[in-house]
């Protein structure tokens, strides 16, 4: 076993040259044993490659953690024994392991009197992945397998550890950072940048993380041609860019696992992130709608006054939900018939009304509820090392929360919310509190210690739901709204939010990279509160004079004099969204809330985001085909233009759309970065521009700056007030200036049939050369194509 570690890099340099061996499986994985470590590289495509290095053999060659699903695959991997190096390669990848060779000079003597009292955790490693044509995509210049100990601040990890676990290890890896270099993805993070060089990154689900709760995928893309996802689930902490460097530390692990996935383009990526984890399915239709919530409606007649409301006005709208404090006690998994005399009934009229229902249901269990005692007698609630359940006291009261990642407590959650809450009518799931709330560190789950699989919980949680419904629901497709993720959790379902925000324009500014960065890591389907979750301060007086009159909304709004404004520009970037869910702590929530000077341009987004419902499903398709997100940072589409490298308030929303927000109060036009390399129409004027500049965009209160890439194909339904409704295919637009593909679907909206080949595909193409589009597979419209296309600019 290894000493204690400061893991000091100063000797890795002089390591003296030690026997190895190399192996080779009939699977043709690369197994490399050195004198105290052993080195795997294990391909699982022809760019995807995973690499384990640990002083132990069998942690080393054992199988990838929680979230992955893809099986290896050595098809068209060769290996060669140099004197120098193992090489590993294939047609996209080479790995070169170097072989400890002696200094090319001699240690000074400081490193040599460094060393009698000094040494690092493991024997070094060196570790280059290039492409074919001596390209270099990542260089690992080293690694460590600590014993937690005093002198780092890591000793206290063993305490969660009990006798009957394996050996916590601090683990992690530094690579070589190019100055050039950046970094996107690594879930959720509130602090407002996008680029994540030169920025320490906490990748754990922490509520109280700074600016916003955050949310741990560690899947790391950059604009080296490579994404690297770290496998341990352990809190863990990324440094991108520091000291030329980034350093990956695990809290604990037996093992360094990752993988690196080579690829030309973002898309490729995304690819390899598809193969490794699971497809994102598609969602039922309503879900790419309109989602009303607040926190909260409090009866069944609220929300029935509600759905009244959006149809007397001829509103769009697809899904009500009910928020917690439906039960009579949490984890009851009860409606309160004082409340919700009848829930079934309103559900079904809600149906009639072309409405669907979403119900918050909560992990948490009271010791009073009816099914506290069967829970924790069987061993099925989070707990201590001598069974406890864990719970929040003194300041929490909410009560234990069930270990989903058990299977049969997942079973029992499933069959106990179809029974009690599903049969009632309700259409989809809110699992809130996913982290879990109750941070698991020093508690024990299921699956082992909770400082070891510290941010597995959301992966176990959405999947007892979302397997639950593919078992028992066949019939309509699973939907989730989870507050945090894991790697992989986006094949469970599930649509993400950002948690609980505050209502302010410094938080809607930093909602932006942080979206973009969910996104980044795998995930298409992200959203936030429209407005901000948290209660709003008694007065608010902004430094410009508010654009929109608050007076007629005080009994909503109190004195933030320039909320009206601020949620009506909030509204006009959610419209944007992958997820459009309006929610928040006010009075009320509905469109005609904030005033009748907001109203109306509330409508006007809330029919535009139905209008783009063709676009918008369509790329949802092309999602679950290809992995890739469809709300992207503009340096995935656009690598070659160091300008967008970290550009925070814009991105792309589907190939066609440049998307720029508001984000300062008062202001009535923006300065629009357009990217180089292509033209830009402005989508409410239809003015071409070209790209490579900054342009000052008017932006009245009524207006979202926004630009469509030329050489994009835009289509447009018809008015619907629901997705339950035939959308009938309006226009067809397209903004010229280079050749455009589009693929249009639609199918019914509501089931898993699509995974069969089931729905309408309509491959549409525009020749530059030609001026013309063409129109291929099943037909879309019945009319000529000269009532439906128009061509901006013409």
């Amino acid at each position: 076993m290894q000493k204690n570690s400061l893991a000091l890099a100063v000797l890795a340099g002089f390591a003296l040259a030690s026997a190895c061996a190399t192996a080779q499986s009939p699977a043709q994985r690369l197994e490399i044993d050195r004198k105290g470590e052993t080195i795997v590289l294990e391909p699982y495509a022809p760019n995807i490659l995973r690499v384990t290095l640990s002083l132990q053999h069998d942690p080393a060659v054992a199988a990838p953690g929680y979230g992955f699903v893809a099986a290896p695959a050595a098809s068209g991997w060769s290996a060669e024994d140099t004197a120098q190096a193992q090489v590993y390669r294939s047609g996209r990848i080479v790995a070169t392991v170097n072989k400890p060779q002696p200094p090319s000079h001699p240690p000074l003597q400081t490193q040599i009197d460094i060393g009698k009292y000094f040494n690092g955790s493991v024997p070094g490693a060196h570790i280059t992945f290039t492409t074919p044509e001596g390209k270099k995509l990542l260089e690992m210049t080293g690694w460590m397998q600590a014993i937690p100990n005093q002198k780092d601040g890591t000793a206290d990890v063993l305490r969660d550890r009990r006798p009957s676990d394996p050996d916590f290890f601090t683990v992690g890896a530094t690579f070589v950072s190019p100055d050039d270099e950046h970094y996107y993805g690594l879930g959720q993070n509130h602090e407002g940048f996008l680029d994540h060089r030169g920025h320490a990154v906490r990748c754990w689900q922490d509520y109280l993380a700074t600016a916003g709760p955050s949310v741990c995928v560690p899947f790391l893309v950059t604009n080296k041609g490579y994404g690297l996802v770290w496998d341990n689930p352990s809190k863990t902490t990324i440094e991108p860019g520091f000291n030329e460097q980034t350093r990956w530390t695990s809290q604990v692990g037996d093992r360094v696992s990752f993988f690196v996935i080579a690829g030309a383009t973002a898309d490729e990526i995304y690819a390899g992130y598809r193969l490794l984890t699971g497809p994102t399915p598609m969602l039922p239709k309503a879900a790419y709608g309109y989602i009303q919530c607040k926190q909260r409606y409090a009866s069944q007649k609220e929300v029935l006054d509600v759905a009244q409301g959006y149809r007397d006005r001829h509103l769009p709208a697809d899904v009500l939900v009910v928020d917690w404090f439906y039960f009579t006690k949490m984890g009851q998994f009860d409606l309160d018939p004082k409340f919700w005399p009848d829930p079934a009934a309103m559900n079904e009229k809600l149906h009639d009304q072309g409405f669907e229902t979403m119900i918050s249901v909560w992990p948490r269990f009271v010791p009073e509820d009816r099914y506290y005692d069967e829970l924790r007698q069987k061993g099925w609630l989070i707990h201590k090392a001598d069974g406890t359940p864990i719970d929040g006291l003194p300041y929490d009261r909410a009560g234990s929360d069930i270990d989903t990642t058990n299977p049969d407590a997942a079973a029992w959650y499933w069959k106990t919310i179809r029974k009690d809450i599903l049969s009632q009518g309700f259409d989809s799931l809110w699992a809130d509190e996913t982290e879990p709330d109750l941070p698991p560190n020093g508690a024990y789950l299921h699956v082992g210690p909770g400082t070891q699989y510290f941010n597995v919980y959301p992966l176990f949680h959405t999947a007892a739901l979302y397997d639950g419904f593919r078992k028992d629901e066949p019939g309509r497709r699973a939907l989730i709204l989870s507050r945090d993720a894991y790697l992989g959790a986006q094949r469970n379902g599930a649509i993400f939010w950002s948690s609980d925000i505050a209502g302010t324009w410094d938080t809607l500014k930093r909602q932006i990279p942080t979206g973009l960065d969910f996104a980044a890591s795998g995930f298409t389907y992200w959203s936030n509160d429209t407005g901000g979750w948290q209660y709003l301060p008694e007065e608010h007086h902004p430094a410009h004079p508010p654009l929109l009159d608050p007076s007629d909304a005080r009994a909503n709004v109190g004195g933030y004099d320039d909320y009206p404004e601020l949620y009506t520009r909030w509204f006009q970037y959610a419209t944007f969204l992958p997820i459009f869910r309006a929610h928040g702590s006010r009075v009320t929530n509905e469109v005609w809330s904030y005033g009748k000077q907001a109203e109306p341009i509330l409508e006007k987004y809330l029919r535009l985001r139905y209008q783009l419902m063709p676009y918008i499903y369509s790329l949802g398709y092309k999602t679950w085909q290809t992995g890739a997100p469809f709300m992207r940072a503009l340096p995935l589409d656009f690598p070659a233009d160091p300008r967008v490298a970290d550009l925070r308030d814009e991105y792309m929303f589907g190939p066609a759309f440049l998307v720029a927000p508001v984000t300062e109060q008062g202001a009535t036009s923006r300065q629009v970065y357009l990217p180089a390399g292509t033209d830009w129409f402005n989508f409410w004027t239809s003015e071409r521009l070209k790209g490579g500049q900054t342009v000052t965009v008017a932006a009245p209160i009524d207006t979202i700056p926004l630009f469509v890439r030329a050489g994009s194909i835009v289509p447009l339904g018809a008015a619907v007030e629901s997705t339950h409704e035939a959308q009938a295919i309006a226009k067809v637009r397209v903004y010229p200036g280079a050749d455009a593909a589009f693929t249009l679907f639609s199918d019914d909206g509501k089931t898993y049939a699509y995974e069969k080949g089931a729905g309408k595909v309509t491959r549409l193409s525009w020749s530059e050369a030609r001026q013309k589009l063409t129109r291929e597979g099943d037909p879309a419209w019945s009319g000529a194509d000269s009532a439906i296309v128009e061509v901006a600019g013409h």
